[in-house]
């Protein structure tokens, strides 16, 4: 039996129930706007920190930034992977080394920075793939050569070789995102949360920092429309906490809990749209190699066999996902259907006396959201039973996602993490962040294998599906050898809106909030 909206959570209660989620974080009006068909309001699971193109931190950013800085191409809503022009009138292969493009030539730049040019797209795209900037997604253009001008509007994208991932996990993302040259290099290089020169379908009007962002329709935008007037983003750490807020009336579409899916498919809230899609996501639990306390390969491997996988998974989702053997989901090249290391304690205790830990203390650091809590907790008691003691250290989303940088005064102390990083549709997206150059960016666990590297650089040219398949079956075997890594679940994407909009999705369940529109 379905309930009546009017019976669920008020705001009053939303709000005295967010406890350690911050009560900040749900300060937004207690109205849903999208009934005038003006205005929707979505949560995301983080807020902004980064609004560069190049050095973009978190998958909600992504959503904000294609929106307001107009990418050459972007993904298509649905159930197939596709992608569709924006900045472009026209783009081509016209070989495995050259691409061809051509700029719409009404898009112009906000704050009197003029018209879109070809420049523009050399400078953009070029700054991505220079090492001396350090972009975590320099990868994404690893095999750029350079962009040739060839006219105002038209040019050339040369590469220094074949590269199969071009149109699935670099064009159709934020890394073909066109910046004017001129605002970036008056702001010195780079920019953080500047909204200097935005050229999208919206325009980023309002910031309010762990409360909301505000998009807006762009008045001189001259092609297709967003569908919303504006867009209220509001962040939530915890998904648990978001379905509070949809029952309640303050959002009209939110990502919920993959443990919620079950209860919201039997009982959805009256006027409610709940979805559940594939997922190409994966979350592990990961060692830091390099932690005076890991350093001992069989620490590692002991903590690899002391963790019942299956229970952990099923704890934290209540049985809505499968446990994951990797970091490539299914239906991509490199899917697994085991792992190295089995669910031993036995071996795990053997493992431990042998390198003389039979009294370890470690720490676990987590996002502070109830899924991964309960995650934690489970792996905390599978260590316990080895004689392990574990710490589980919660962090906000501001914190945890700097705790393995480089550039941070905690990367070395970092030990456990769990982690979940979002994907793209192939398998490269997976692999790319665990190579060497990304040790101190996104490679936390600092594993360091030339190996790995030579077979990530040999799956970007291979074409051939069961020669990729091989390619990348491997490196995650190496990632198992190293003992750094324990793979969990690539989990499912549960979503629940209001039946008054349409929202723009990607295959996996990714937002596109530019396609979001009244239904």
């Amino acid at each position: 039996m379905t309930k009546p909206r009017n019976s669920g959570p008020t705001r009053r209660n939303v709000l005295a129930g967010a406890g350690a989620f911050g009560a900040a974080s749900l300060a937004f009006p207690h109205i849903s706007f999208s009934q005038d068909g003006k205005v929707v309001t979505v949560r995301s699971y983080s807020d902004l920190q980064v609004l560069d193109p190049a050095f973009r931190v978190s998958l909600p950013e992504d959503d904000i930034i294609r929106s307001i800085f107009a990418p050459m191409v972007v993904p298509v809503s649905g159930d197939v992977w596709d992608w569709k022009p924006i900045a472009v009138e026209s783009i081509e292969q016209l070989d495995d080394l050259t691409i061809s493009f051509k700029l719409r030539d009404n898009i112009g730049f906000t704050d009197g920075y003029g018209q879109m040019t070809a420049e523009d797209v050399k400078f953009s795209i070029e700054r991505i793939a220079d090492p001396a900037n350090e972009s975590p997604y320099a990868g994404d253009w690893s095999a750029l050569k350079e962009v040739e001008v060839k006219d105002t509007l038209s040019g050339l994208i040369h590469l220094k070789n074949k590269f199969v991932p071009l149109w699935s996990t670099t064009l159709p993302t934020p890394a073909s995102c066109i910046l004017s040259k001129k605002a970036v290099e008056e702001l010195g290089g780079k920019f953080t949360t500047e909204t200097v020169a935005q050229s999208g379908q919206y325009l980023m009007a309002e910031w309010v920092p762990k409360q909301k962002t505000v998009l807006k329709r762009n008045p001189d935008w001259a092609h297709e429309p967003g569908g919303f007037d504006e867009i209220h983003i509001i962040p939530i750490e915890d998904p648990a906490t978001a379905e509070l807020g949809f029952e309640a009336g303050d959002l009209d579409y939110t990502w919920t809990a993959v443990s919620s899916l079950p209860r919201l498919k039997e009982n959805p809230p009256a006027g409610s749209v709940v979805l559940e899609k594939p997922s190409l996501a994966y979350v592990w639990l990961g060692m830091n190699q390099d932690n005076e306390t890991l350093k001992d390969v069989r620490i590692r491997r002991a903590i690899q066999h002391a963790i019942d996988r299956e229970t952990v998974v099923d704890a934290a989702y209540f049985g809505a996902a499968a446990v994951a053997n990797g970091i490539i989901a299914p239906g991509l090249p490199g899917n697994r259907d085991s792992v190295t290391y089995d669910y031993d304690p036995d071996k795990a205790r053997a493992l431990l006396e042998e390198a003389g830990a039979t009294n370890l203390n470690v720490t676990l650091d987590i996002l502070n959201q109830s899924e991964r809590l309960t995650a934690a907790q489970v792996i905390q008691a599978n260590l316990a039973d080895v004689g392990v003691t574990c710490e589980i250290k919660q962090n906000d989303s501001g914190t945890f996602w700097t705790l393995g940088s480089k550039d941070g005064d905690y990367f070395m102390q970092l030990q456990l993490i769990l982690g979940r990083y979002s994907m793209q549709p192939d398998p490269s997206w997976a692999t790319v962040w665990f190579t060497p150059e990304q040790i101190g960016v996104w490679n936390w666990e600092r594993f360091d294998s030339q190996e790995y590297k030579d077979l990530h650089e040999q799956g970007l040219v291979e074409s051939d599906p069961a020669k990729r398949d091989e390619i990348y079956k491997k490196m995650q075997g190496l990632m198992d050898e190293s003992g750094c890594y324990v793979f969990l679940t690539h989990e499912v994407v549960g979503a629940i809106h209001n039946d008054t909009i349409e929202p723009g999705l990607k295959p996996n369940g990714e937002s596109l909030l530019a396609d979001f529109k009244p239904a």
